[in-house]
């Protein structure tokens, strides 16, 4: 059976390593993209919706197929005002997945973040937190959430910290075993990979923990 898939975030690191992924997969006739600006240079199966995705709801009629990718995130340091931070950290994944229970749309798999935990004194924890716990509440009825660890791979825009962070975690991986192993670095590229596997094999599991990324990258019995 072709397939539609729903790309938000295609222009961030693990969405833009996804869409190239279902470009080229062939189980995938349509790919709509939901974003804030056109992307050129794209195939003829990829359709493209430009506008403010904080009021995702008005794309409610357009929003339909068969999977909902959504690989949407920022930074405290990109966005430093913790009200802009929680719309789209949690506001677009949120309305995201009330839009797929409302359409229909079966499978739903977001991006997270270890330590996510809505209980959380930590913002940025409790913020994923949140968000799971509100996604999940929509009882979609293959929902998927990826909480990487550190994600590593070639951004367009240049992350000092974050470089020194990953040089740094490079350094210890080695130390990184048993209750520890969670907190490798996650390869966007086992990301992107894993969402396919899952949407396409999908899981036993709704929460997928970094250690276990890299081993759906490659096999889906988990």
């Amino acid at each position: 059976m072709k397939k539609t898939a729903i790309i938000l975030g295609a222009t961030g690191l693990t969405g833009s390593i996804l869409l190239e992924k279902l470009i080229n997969d062939d189980r995938y006739t349509t790919i709509k993209l939901f974003s804030r600006k056109e992307l050129g240079g794209m195939p003829s199966k990829v359709n493209q919706y430009v506008g403010n995705l904080f009021e995702l709801e008005k794309f409610k009629v357009d929003f339909t197929g068969d999977e909902v990718y959504c690989c949407i995130g920022t930074t405290a340091k990109k966005t430093p005002d913790k009200a802009v931070y929680t719309a789209i950290d949690y506001g677009i994944p949120v309305a995201a997945a009330k839009l797929s229970k409302e359409n229909g749309i079966p499978t739903f798999l977001v991006v997270s973040a270890l330590g996510s935990n809505a209980n959380s004194s930590i913002f940025y924890n409790k913020t994923k937190g949140e968000m799971e716990r509100d996604v999940l509440s929509e009882k979609i009825h293959n929902t998927f959430i990826l909480q990487p660890s550190i994600i590593e791979g070639q951004r367009n825009e240049q992350r000092i910290g974050e470089k020194i962070g990953l040089a740094v975690f490079k350094l210890v991986q080695p130390l990184f075993f048993g209750k520890l192993k969670k907190y490798k670095i996650t390869k966007a590229e086992h990301i992107a990979q894993a969402m396919v596997n899952l949407a396409n094999t999908p899981s036993n599991k709704q929460r997928i923990a970094s250690h276990d990324i890299e081993a759906l990258a490659i096999n889906t019995n988990l």
